[in-house]
């Protein structure tokens, strides 16, 4: 390299602050002097500069470790111009992942690095939509997080994430195969896992209870029986595959807990006793509580507003029992039931609960990066990917500030700078 020639593999980034956090603490501290080496953090404040290096000065600004979302859907949509109550029949493939595309941009510049795609509810043919699109961002053909994908979620005919219960279909308007989620018995249900796993989920994403947006089906029931949550469970382990369990009854959490399955997405019913069982066997809770205040349920059948009606309220109780008993809480927003591009809203719900502003950023960070099991990213730290935003002010302090992403780097590039 020439004197005084820039070194395009090198970039220092300058700011007044930046977020040291680690599984036990959480503090800001100043100055924030990160040297950048192709995608991966080399230096933090050391001691000389490398020469040649490209700089970018943010000033005021907060400097954090991009935020992991661990429960989304890309392929749904929520705004304005896109969503349709019969979009499960009106939508074919190629323009809902089109669609897709879009929210993966607007999830990135939210200052979401990391997420999870769980998992298709919609009729596809069989093709793994989130897997395209994790394909696309990795090859740099479109910009988006990088997309942990759990392709199809299994679930028994009839269960909350059969797509024809959310529009409430009559039978055989939209059939649906055991490739695409509709699984029963234990050898459907080790079939419907192989298929993801061949075609490049690296999650498994199942229905264990009833929820709360789907036509007739209680919010509290289990619907798998304890023999298929153990078949799931060991042929999603034995691929070294983890599985995310959709639970918002009590009985059907325990009964996945005791099957090993790994995450509880929502656990919004979840017992004392459930929550214990957390604890004890080490599974993880993906809270998604912003759903309570945001989700809309005014318009919708007279039967999802009374569930709304006892679900929500025991939402909002449940996460600060969880978060005071030890149970490892991960972040997940469940967009679209909150649009995509507001991720940030759930790390304030948090709060709300009665988390600190430290945990609730833990969540998004160290945690998620524990529960998938990689620890390559999370902090900012030398050897770690160069996953960087900026937000104003002091996150430990006014954790609304994680709304406000000024900056955002993945893999060591610049993908917003206001």
């Amino acid at each position: 390299m020439a004197p005084g020639q820039a070194d395009p593999a090198v970039t220092v980034i300058r700011a007044d602050r930046w977020l040291d956090i680690t599984a036990g603490s959480c503090e800001v501290r100043s100055p924030a002097v990160l040297v950048v080496r192709d995608n991966l953090i080399e230096s933090l404040n050391p001691d000389h500069l490398p020469a040649g290096a490209a700089e970018i000065s943010l000033g005021d600004v907060t400097l954090l470790p991009g935020l992991m979302d661990m429960e989304l859907n890309m392929l749904i949509g929520n705004r304005d111009d896109t969503w349709d109550p019969m979009h499960g029949v009106k939508m074919d493939p190629a323009l809902r992942t089109l669609m897709g595309v879009g929210y993966c941009k607007l999830t990135l510049q939210a200052g979401f690095t990391t997420v999870r795609n769980l998992g298709l509810m919609v009729k596809t043919g069989g093709y793994l939509l989130d897997v395209a699109l994790t394909t696309a961002i990795e090859k740099g053909w479109i910009e988006g997080p990088r997309i942990i994908s759990a392709g199809h979620a299994i679930t028994p005919t009839g269960g909350h994430l059969d797509a024809t219960m959310f529009q409430n279909l009559a039978p055989g308007i939209m059939p649906l195969s055991v490739e695409e989620g509709i699984a029963n018995g234990v050898s459907q249900v080790r079939q419907a896992v192989r298929y993801q796993i061949k075609h490049g989920a690296k999650q498994i994403k199942i229905s264990a209870t009833g929820g709360v947006m789907s036509h007739s089906t209680a919010p509290g029931a289990q619907q798998y029986s304890d023999e298929e949550l153990a078949a799931i469970v060991d042929e999603a382990h034995r691929a070294g595959i983890s599985v995310a369990a959709h639970g918002i009854g009590d009985q059907g959490i325990r009964a996945c807990i005791r099957a090993g399955v790994d995450c509880i997405e929502h656990g919004f019913l979840a017992s004392d006793e459930a929550i214990q069982m957390m604890v004890d066997h080490g599974t993880f809770l993906v809270t998604t509580t912003f759903l309570a205040d945001r989700l809309d349920v005014t318009k919708a059948p007279p039967n999802i507003r009374d569930k709304a009606a006892v679900v929500f309220p025991a939402a909002k109780a449940m996460l600060g029992k969880a978060a005071k008993a030890g149970v490892k809480i991960a972040c997940g927003t469940d967009a679209p039931g909150i649009p995509h591009g507001e991720n940030a809203k759930e790390l304030a719900a948090m709060v709300r609960r009665g988390m600190t502003a430290a945990q609730a950023l833990r969540a998004a960070t160290v945690t998620s990066a524990e529960l998938l099991q990689v620890t390559d990213r999370g902090r900012l730290a030398p050897g770690l990917l160069a996953d960087i935003i900026a937000v104003p002010g002091d996150p430990t302090e006014d954790i609304t500030v994680t709304e406000s992403v000024s900056f955002v780097m993945k893999d060591g590039q610049v993908y917003k700078s206001v």
